[in-house]
């Protein structure tokens, strides 16, 4: 019979599967100054993040390998300050942006890149997400939008793209709010049928999306999944359960 692990080995153990902070000792009723170091080291990591600055051109470039127009859009919300102090703001296309989706109408998907509160995130996982993602969507003869490249933007403002498409579904890959252990963690929600008004009951969501997170191929399959799922039943959110691998009785 093995011996026995006592606690604190256990939880040395435990953190080869987790970023979190656990086990990391302590220095009578304090932790160790290198602890403390690596947390405020995190803690300005996620800061920094918030204040990321989208790479337009940096993506811009990278997204020409799908052969599809791509289209820089922003929010009602002009600064980076007034994008956290009004929420709303971020929600909505601010006049000449909505002005520039005239003239593109009806397809099956429309794919938003948003900044969200981790610029970072996105001009780092969002094309290698997409360069897995755009394939399996037009084998499946799914037609795609103008890929739409938004500054200062939330989730929301998918629904106003999607409609200002006339796209039946929506896939907004955003900047997640940062953690101390993920400043650059990417979500994807996906929406059927997208239009102002609708709330995150209406949406899937894959999330933490990253290298040491959710790893691009894994999201890829997913969100591929939730798409073609959501095609079929025409409904997406809470009403749209994720029962992939599971067998019936």
């Amino acid at each position: 019979m093995g011996q026995e692990l006592r606690a604190p080995d256990l939880l040395k153990q435990l953190k080869q599967f987790t970023a979190a902070r656990i086990a990391i000792g302590r220095v009578g009723s304090s932790i160790p100054i290198k602890e403390s170091l690596q947390f405020n080291l995190a803690h300005a990591h996620a800061r920094d993040a918030v204040y990321s600055v989208l790479d337009v051109d940096g993506l811009f470039a990278a997204l020409k390998a799908f052969d599809l127009p791509v289209l820089q859009l922003r929010s009602k919300a002009l600064t980076r300050h007034k994008y956290l102090k009004r929420p709303d703001l971020g929600r909505q296309l601010d006049e000449d942006s909505s002005l520039h989706l005239a003239g593109y109408s009806g397809y099956d998907i429309a794919i938003i890149i948003a900044d969200g509160l981790s610029a970072a995130a996105v001009n780092e996982n969002a094309f290698g997400l997409l360069h897995l993602l755009v394939p399996k969507l037009l084998a499946a003869k799914l037609t795609i939008a103008p890929i739409c490249l938004v500054e200062q933007g939330r989730v929301a403002i998918g629904d106003d793209i999607g409609k200002g498409l006339n796209a039946k579904f929506s896939v907004v890959l955003v900047g997640e709010r940062p953690g101390l252990s993920s400043a650059d963690s990417l979500g994807a929600y996906l929406t059927y049928s997208p239009k102002r008004g609708l709330t995150d009951e209406s949406r899937n969501c894959v999330s933490n999306i990253r290298p040491h997170g959710l790893k691009y191929k894994p999201a890829a399959e997913k969100i591929f999944y939730l798409v073609i799922e959501a095609f079929k039943r025409k409904i997406s959110g809470v009403a749209l359960k994720d029962n992939e691998g599971l067998i019936d009785h």
